[in-house]
């Protein structure tokens, strides 16, 4: 495989996956702007919805290639799925918490003294509604690849764009 057909397949890759982050956040940022507006709160994120998407979907694409283990390549498609799950969210509650507390350290005199006021603040409740929301997309990210993977090259796009009638075999 040439450099440029790498490349290409690394774009669609960060596309599509991007595609999908962008379509929870996006959700995300609509349910915040719904329940804000009773309180006559404007929220404005676009910007972080872009940057957001594009991070965690670079991230999700380089963990891929991450082995859990040995011992992971025995057990059931469930576990590796639940255990990325569980560590990707991990790792997303420490970015989210870093990111607010680089976000309050001139409020707070400091970074160390901004995260620490998030656990007596209300801010905290954003990042557990944003983790709660980013893990449901972590989870059908990493069972959408089990899937892929079993299905084998295009066998997810052959599933969803191949009518129903030719895979029940079903009369129009």
């Amino acid at each position: 495989m040439s450099v440029s057909e790498k490349l290409a397949n690394e774009l669609k890759e960060l596309g599509l996956a991007s595609l999908y982050f962008g379509a929870w956040i996006g959700m995300l940022v609509v349910l915040k702007k719904l329940v804000l507006s009773q309180y006559q709160i404007e929220f404005g994120g676009l910007s972080v919805v872009l940057i957001g998407t594009l991070v965690l979907a670079k991230v999700v694409l380089i963990l891929e290639h991450v082995p859990l283990g040995r011992w992971t390549l025995h057990k059931p498609a469930w576990v590796d799925v639940v255990l990325r799950t569980a560590l990707y969210s991990f790792g997303l509650v420490v970015v989210l918490l870093l990111e607010k507390g680089f976000e309050g350290r001139h409020e707070h005199g400091g970074f160390i003294a901004s995260v620490a006021s998030l656990f007596q603040d209300v801010d905290l409740t954003h990042v557990w509604a944003n983790s709660i929301c980013l893990t449901g997309a972590l989870l059908g990210y990493n069972i959408l690849s089990v899937v892929n993977e079993r299905l084998g090259e295009g066998g997810l796009r052959r599933l969803f764009m191949t009518p129903l009638s030719e895979i029940v075999g079903a009369e129009e």
